[in-house]
Formats: C-alpha cells, sequence, structure tokens
C-alpha cells in the first residue's frame, strides 16, 4: 500500500474526494490542494484572531462607556437577545469555575466571535440599531462611514469563515482574496495602524499566489 493510499484511507475517501475532483482527478493533485488548503487556513486563522481580539476590544470598551462599569452586562441598560443572554451566561459561568477566578476582562476574552457580530446585528424586537448602534457601538469603528446592517455582513462572513477554519472544512472554493481584504478592511475601520501591522504580517498574499494550478483559481 503506497502511503498516500494509506492517508487517504487514514483521512477517510469522503473527505479528500472534493479535493480530488477539484485538483482534477488524481490522488496526488488532491492531496496538494488538501495540504494547500489546510496552510491557508491557518494563515487566515492568524488574521482573524487578531481581527477578533480588536473587534471585541473595541466593543468592549464602548459597552463599557454605555453602561459607565466594566462589567456592563450586569447593567439594567444592557437589554439584549436571549442568545447573546445565554452566551454570557456560559462566558461568566467559565470563568467563575477556574481555580483563579478573573474578572470582566476575562469574561469578554471567553466570549466567542459570534457574540460581538451579533452586536452590531439588528437585535430584532430588541431593536440593537436604537440600543447599542446609534448610543454608541458604532464609535468602536471611528474609520466607518456605513451602516450598521453592512457592517454586520462582513463581520458575519468572517464569522462563518472562521468557523469552516476551526472545523476543518474546505475554503479553496471562496474568493479568498476579498476575504483578506475584508479582514484588513474591518481591522483599518478600528485603527489604521493596526491594519498596516496586520497586513505586515500577514502570509495570506504569498499562499494566495502558490495556489496549486491543477485546481484552478477560484480564490483570485
Amino acid at each position: 500500500m503506497s502511503d498516500l493510499i494509506a492517508v487517504e484511507q487514514a483521512l477517510s475517501t469522503s473527505r479528500l474526494e472534493p479535493y480530488i475532483k477539484a485538483g482534477g482527478g488524481g490522488l496526488a493533485e488532491g492531496f496538494e490542494l488538501y495540504e494547500w488548503n489546510l496552510s491557508v487556513s491557518a494563515a487566515f486563522f492568524e488574521v482573524l484572531a487578531h481581527l477578533e481580539v480588536g473587534v471585541r476590544n473595541a466593543l468592549h470598551a464602548q459597552l463599557v462607556r454605555l453602561a459607565d462599569r466594566q462589567d456592563w452586562w450586569a447593567s439594567p441598560r444592557m437589554v439584549l437577545t436571549p442568545i447573546a443572554v445565554d452566551m454570557l451566561d456560559k462566558a461568566v459561568a467559565e470563568v467563575s469555575r477556574r481555580s483563579s477566578p478573573g474578572g470582566p476582562d476575562h469574561v469578554v476574552a471567553a466570549l466567542p466571535f459570534g457574540f460581538w457580530a451579533g452586536l452590531v446585528s439588528s437585535g430584532h424586537r430588541y431593536n440593537y440599531e436604537m440600543t447599542l448602534w446609534r448610543p454608541g457601538l458604532h464609535r468602536a469603528f471611528p474609520g466607518y462611514r456605513g451602516t450598521r446592517s453592512e457592517l454586520h455582513l462582513r463581520l458575519n462572513t468572517l464569522r462563518l469563515l472562521r468557523n469552516r477554519i476551526a472545523h476543518h472544512e474546505p475554503i479553496y472554493r471562496r474568493h479568498l482574496a476579498a476575504d483578506h481584504d475584508t479582514i484588513l478592511m474591518l481591522s483599518n475601520w478600528i485603527m489604521p495602524a493596526f491594519a498596516r501591522w496586520m497586513a505586515s504580517r500577514s502570509r495570506v498574499p504569498d499562499l494566495l499566489s502558490s495556489r496549486p494550478h491543477s485546481a484552478g483559481h477560484s480564490c483570485r
């Protein structure tokens, strides 16, 4: 049994099949695309991690101002959706269970990217536009001049990309150059120097230019 066939069995044929088809039908070409997908996913995870921390810190700062307290989630002024409240309850419980329980900063760090993206959603009947966005959250993105809904769309797109990467799903079919541009654009809206720092360290452009030729160039 060749090493490639053994690896195919270990990873499962069904998992590798899309890569093999996209690579032209050959097992070696499929593995080349599979490995490239892992590499570019890792590079994206790095810049997404920087963005996530930047977004949550920027939003946290504005929420503290709105509630006039570090643990803004405990303020009666904060009326959030049941999904958001559930995420907060889980984060607070997680921090409190630690051997050395932390303060508000630890709770903030324990909240997932989906929570922060959700804060710039409509909030449905909770009307985040009027209760959060206009009163203060728009100041988290001083370089942004668009609507809340447009910002949420971009953040949610990146949340879905992050989740695909976290679950080891293929991302090679996406317009990855556009995804990278969106990450840097959002970072620039928070702080231009932050975006420049991220761009100078990102491995994504080099990896996009080294995409296996047999798989085409859907990443553009």
